[in-house]
């Protein structure tokens, strides 16, 4: 993933903090101001034992509303996604002063910060953003117990299996000529090879590919490139004769997890037919 780069900046006196400064947040994210909530009652927490939950981007939400958590407000916009600086809004900090749990990744280190500049009791959880199909289930269950959500998490999970081992079917029977195609995937696209039950023959990123890598990939002969659109540089393997593929990692404002494996696998099949 990209680079974090955290910026201080000064706090408005109308918020009323004790904290002097706020953040300026970098993700791997781009585009407008206005953050994305799948409910709107985010001012304050739900009545009741619903978990109110604040997640830094679409990825942390989606995992939430899998697990079963209706009330989730998302900090950075669902349009964000190249990586420019997000500056949060003192709305930012409202939400997250009102949510029991704020979920982030590691690679995000300005979450226990903003917590802190908000005066937040919430519970900060850390979450592993991996679309690899087992790892996502396994997270989304682990967060069904943490929200107290277990059957709604079982549920998605159940379905989510279901879905998926129809998206493998339907990829295996479109493999050119019948065969399991060659690929080289970013490190982040991963999930997605493996989806298609693609023979992995090398990784690159999230690092710039050097001279030797390159060269060592090409020689590969992989017919396909599963390149994360988040952090696509271009062209990867130019004139290898290499098909690339542009792989999408975080779901939109819908946060709808499961459209992320339906829309990479028809990315994946449209491209193996032509």
């Amino acid at each position: 993933m990209a680079r974090i780069r955290v910026r201080i900046a000064r706090v408005p006196s109308v918020l009323a903090l004790s904290l002097s400064t706020a953040l300026v947040l970098t993700v791997t994210a781009c585009g407008s101001d206005k953050a994305d909530s799948a409910d709107t009652s985010t001012s304050g927490k739900k009545s009741g034992d619903a978990p109110v939950v604040v997640a830094t981007t679409t990825w942390e939400g989606a995992f939430a509303k899998a697990a079963g958590a209706e009330d989730v407000k998302v900090i950075v916009p669902s349009s964000a996604q190249h990586a420019p600086d997000y500056d949060p809004k003192p709305s930012d900090l409202t939400a997250i002063a009102g949510a029991d749990f704020v979920l982030y990744a590691p690679f995000e280190p300005y979450a226990e910060k903003i917590k802190e500049a908000a005066g937040s009791d919430a519970k900060l959880v850390e979450v592993n953003l991996d679309n690899d199909a087992d790892k996502a289930s396994a997270e989304v269950t682990r967060l069904g117990k943490l929200f107290g959500t277990e059957d709604a998490a079982a549920k998605w999970d159940t379905s989510f299996k279901s879905e998926y081992g129809t998206l493998r079917k339907e990829l295996k029977g479109a493999w050119p000529d019948g065969k399991a195609p060659a690929v080289v995937a970013q490190v982040f696209s991963v999930w997605s090879a493996k989806m298609a039950g693609a023979e992995v023959s090398g990784t690159y990123g999230p690092e710039a590919v050097t001279a030797k890598q390159l060269s060592d990939l090409v020689k590969k002969k992989p017919a396909y490139v599963f390149d994360n659109v988040h952090m696509t540089t271009g062209k990867v393997l130019p004139d290898s004769g290499a098909k690339q593929v542009e792989i999408v990692n975080y779901p939109g404002k819908d946060l709808d997890l499961l459209t992320v494996y339906k829309n990479a696998a028809d990315t994946i099949r449209k491209s193996m037919a032509s």
